[in-house]
């Protein structure tokens, strides 16, 4: 170890003992932006975020002013508030199309041993204020995280956690149609859904709610994780509505919901169907998917020039029986911290920081919508792309009698004399 690598260390080395806390902070710091502000000189600090978060059309992404009744209502109810701004280049013939956009993050608010309905009542009262900082904010379009009115609790296998289910119509989008109306606002409700027509099937659904508190449609999660603790497949099939994109009073709109995010060609899908916002309500735990959090969502924005919202719930829920994840280790009775750090990214590889790793949070973004084909005009992704090779591939793929495409050097199984 050389002299300034000593100094480092010296400087850095409490950050060796734990590389999250008990509380789900990093280190003692909400989120690794925090982390590193603190810990680095600020030009240090300034080119660090350059590469990590990248420069929106050249320059750092601009903070947002806020009415003082939403940072009042933040600091009353001690959630994260955030706000940052994209912008895009000045066009000749048309004019900006500038949305702003919001994202919840939370956690559960009582033990999961309390009664059902108490559970999903008391999430609709601590999201309450928070979405009422999101109208006050002049939010345009406001996405909640994966199963936002119950504890995530698929991982028990339990089938009691069915009775969280709603129809389509039910209580939960009852409440944000209420806020809808008031505020004016498109609002994507991502529920347990019990489809009543079809034998009460569930699905992990997402619904999406007009401004003026109608229902524009729906969509159903196209992937379901079989990975770890995430048994949804006990609860829930694969979804049957495709990758449809809602076009509401503020843009034309998608949800790739969480495990669809590991999946490129379903970003591709929404991407092809005309998306200028990809949200991707999520429920995901540090331990699995948190070096990947930051990666997936942006590369999408990147690839298929669309913007991506990313939510994440925060907190540990504990649940009444312990269980296991059929790898050999012990049981337990919960399934791991929800880390939050619900950010945006853009099209041109910019970001927003990410909220709190551990408490709930709103994070807001202006966003024009110009710049989804100013980067499809500068990149040429779609004009270069070869999608008649990518369906040839893939309708050969599905065929049984399928072969790969592999070409053996002829000499790497010969004998040499």
């Amino acid at each position: 170890m050389d002299k300034i690598e000593e100094e480092i260390a010296a400087q850095n080395g409490n950050l060796e003992e734990s590389s999250s806390g008990k509380d789900g902070s990093i280190c003692g710091y909400e989120s690794l932006r925090h982390l590193l502000s603190v810990n680095l000189k600020p030009h240090l600090y300034k080119e660090v975020s350059r590469l990590l978060i990248g420069l929106n059309c050249g320059k750092p992404l601009e903070l947002i002013a806020l009415p003082e009744s939403a940072k009042a209502l933040s600091s009353k109810h001690d959630f994260d508030l955030q706000a940052f701004s994209f912008d895009a280049d000045k066009e000749l013939v048309r004019e900006p199309r500038v949305v702003r956009v919001g994202l919840i993050q939370n956690s559960v608010a009582l033990p999961t041993t309390a009664p059902l309905l108490d559970q999903k009542r008391a999430i609709f009262q601590k999201l309450k204020p928070i979405i009422d900082s999101a109208g006050a904010s002049g939010v345009n379009i406001l996405c909640l995280q994966e199963a936002w009115m119950m504890p995530f609790a698929f991982c028990t296998r339990e089938k009691r956690w069915c009775e969280f289910a709603e129809p389509v119509d039910g209580e939960s989008t009852q409440f944000l149609q209420e806020y809808a109306r008031k505020y004016n606002m498109v609002i994507i409700n991502p529920i347990l859904e019990r489809d009543v027509n079809h034998g009460e099937t569930l699905w992990n659904t997402a619904i999406i709610i007009g401004n003026r508190g109608n229902i524009i449609g729906k969509h159903r999660k196209n992937h379901i994780p079989r990975v770890g603790d995430f048994n949804e497949s006990t609860y829930y099939m694969e979804g049957n509505t495709g990758h449809p994109v809602f076009e509401t009073a503020y843009g034309k709109i998608a949800v790739n919901i969480c495990y669809g995010r590991h999946h490129p060609l379903n970003w591709l899908a929404f991407g092809l169907n005309g998306a200028e916002i990809v949200f991707n309500p999520s429920a995901t735990v540090g331990e699995l998917s948190e070096p990947m959090w930051p990666i997936e969502a942006r590369n999408a924005a990147i690839a298929n020039s669309y913007f991506v919202g990313s939510i994440n719930r925060v907190g540990t829920e504990t649940f009444p029986n312990p269980f296991t994840s059929g790898d050999g280790k012990p049981q337990h009775a919960d399934f791991g911290h929800f880390y939050g750090s619900s950010h945006f990214s853009a099209p041109d590889a910019s970001c927003t920081p990410s909220l709190s790793r551990y408490k709930d949070g709103l994070l807001i973004s202006d966003m024009d919508l110009n710049l989804c084909r100013q980067l499809k005009d500068k990149w040429g992704f779609r004009m270069t792309a070869r999608y008649e090779l990518y369906a040839d591939m893939l309708a050969r793929y599905l065929k049984p009698d399928f072969e790969p495409q592999v070409i053996s050097d002829p000499l790497l199984h010969k004998k040499s004399l």
